[in-house]
């Protein structure tokens, strides 16, 4: 195990209070109330289990930490991955605004047995995340081929070429229920489509740059879905 780079744990807790930041702005403030448990119950879990997954690379794999944190669209070294990640911030900032509106105007009101399978989802996708971290150190948030990477072909990836993204999308699908809105899923739609996106171009990518994912795209049929895609 190797010590966190100087300087990781400041910038992986500053960007987590970030996050936190502009999450409760965007929420309470498209709600115009603080008086919406079901949000604050979200919060909680979302930015929860954000904070394990962090402290966990922190011990026991900083370098993937360090991966994580050089995100965004200017982290990008392609022009059309910088698109991308721009859509990608516009679409999740609009699933979060979009339930907080629904609050607002009381457009739909989902009961709570809904609101806490929302939860569950959020948090099952967290659990596909932090397995696909746990037995890929080279996921970057950024399309890149890192010094002595190799092709990742075991654990969940021995199933879908993207479990990563497989447990993003059931994480980004259960936030508009966790927040009480069924209006809040269009929102998911064209994020879904972004998340699609960027994962065949990098899978593009990586068949080119990467030796042996090509092999690999052919021993692992289905990119999130087995059996289905």
């Amino acid at each position: 195990m190797t010590a966190p780079p100087r300087g990781l744990t400041a910038q992986a807790f500053g960007g987590l209070a970030f996050l936190a930041i502009v999450m409760g702005v965007m929420l309470f403030g498209a709600a115009g109330t603080f008086h919406y448990l079901a949000a604050g119950q979200f919060l909680v879990l979302f930015l929860g289990c954000s904070l394990a997954i962090t402290l966990y690379l922190l011990k026991h794999d900083p370098d993937l930490l360090a991966r994580r944190v050089k995100a965004g669209p200017v982290a990008e070294q392609r022009p059309l991955q910088r698109l991308i990640q721009a859509m990608a911030s516009a679409a999740f900032l609009a699933l979060i605004a979009v339930p907080g509106l629904d609050r607002r105007f009381g457009w739909t009101n989902l009961g709570a047995p809904l609101v806490v399978l929302g939860d569950a989802a959020v948090v099952a996708g967290f659990l596909i995340v932090f397995l696909a971290f746990r037995e890929n150190s080279f996921a970057s948030a950024v399309i890149e081929v890192g010094a002595a990477q190799k092709v990742i072909d075991t654990g969940p990836y021995a199933r879908v070429r993207h479990p990563m993204y497989a447990g993003a999308l059931l994480l980004v699908a259960g936030i508009p229920p966790a927040l009480g809105s069924l209006w809040g899923l269009l929102a998911f739609i064209p994020l879904a489509a972004v998340i699609v996106w960027r994962l065949l171009d990098e899978e593009a990518f990586l068949t080119e740059q990467l030796p042996g994912y090509a092999a690999y795209r052919r021993q692992t049929r289905y990119r999130l879905i087995p059996h289905v895609w």
